[in-house]
């Protein structure tokens, strides 16, 4: 595949990265967007390699840094824009344990960092547990890893399914373009 082609490619996935973290400024989207726009990262790493990728998600980055709401801009430049880089490179240690060992701690550190910036920087606050008390922080914590482990299996789905379903066609239509 030629340079310019995955140019192009790398800037089509960005580009449609940014247009979806748009759609996190409905209120009931804030948190889902930034998990289904990191798939979307998922297509350069399959077609043209991490490396691509990596710049794909960086440009979409600088540009959702910008014009991206707070909540959903940290969690996606934080965490889920590369997380399909990174996931591509665990999953090669081909033993469960440590990789999922690497994926909660990279998780859990993201979403310290992230807890911590929309707390400190943008003035958001998440002290109000309710009925959950001094605890609530601890059980939040919890949940979100529950959700974390659900996202990266979806997430496996969808790979295997766009490498059965699309990856032949997507290549072919990459090689006319050379």
């Amino acid at each position: 595949m030629k340079k310019n082609t995955k140019i192009a490619l790398c800037g089509i996935t960005a580009s449609l990265s940014v247009v979806l973290m748009l759609f996190s400024y409905f209120p009931y989207l804030t948190y889902a967007i930034p998990a289904l726009t990191g798939l979307v990262i998922m297509i350069p790493v399959v077609e043209t390699g991490k490396k691509w990728a990596f710049g794909a998600y960086l440009s979409a980055a600088v540009l959702i840094f910008i014009i991206g709401e707070p909540k959903s801009k940290i969690l996606y430049i934080l965490f889920f824009g590369y997380y399909p880089i990174l996931k591509s490179v665990i999953e090669k240690i081909r033993k469960p344990v440590i990789e999922w060992l690497l994926k909660l701690a990279v998780f859990n550190a993201a979403a310290v960092a992230s807890y911590l910036i929309l707390s400190y920087v943008f003035n958001i606050s998440y002290d109000d547990f309710g009925k959950l008390g001094q605890y609530g922080a601890y059980i939040f914590l919890a949940a979100v890893n529950i959700a974390f482990v659900i996202y990266d299996i979806g997430f496996s789905r969808v790979a295997g399914l766009y490498m059965y379903r699309l990856h032949s066609k997507v290549k072919k239509l990459l090689a006319r373009g050379s």
